[in-house]
């Protein structure tokens, strides 16, 4: 069976994977630009480049499927 099915990305280019980061670890010019914060959320494509940082989780996985990738959580 050979069926495409929308729900699932179609190769490992369009999964991304999000994880939680912990301000402290980010450099100083990031860290300057989100005073009170103490958790943001990354998306990494497959090869582990960060595309993306966000405030929370949920806005996190909104933008993956936004721009048709597949989120993954990634503990």
């Amino acid at each position: 069976m050979n069926t495409p099915f929308n729900g699932l990305p179609q190769g490992a280019d369009r999964i991304v994977y999000v994880r939680e980061v912990h301000v402290e670890d980010l450099p100083d010019e990031v860290r300057e630009q989100i005073p009170g914060l103490e958790v943001l959320w990354s998306v990494h494509g497959a090869d582990g480049r960060q595309l993306a940082l966000v405030a929370d989780r949920r806005l996190a996985f909104h933008l993956a499927r936004e721009h048709d990738y597949t989120p993954v959580s990634v503990h």
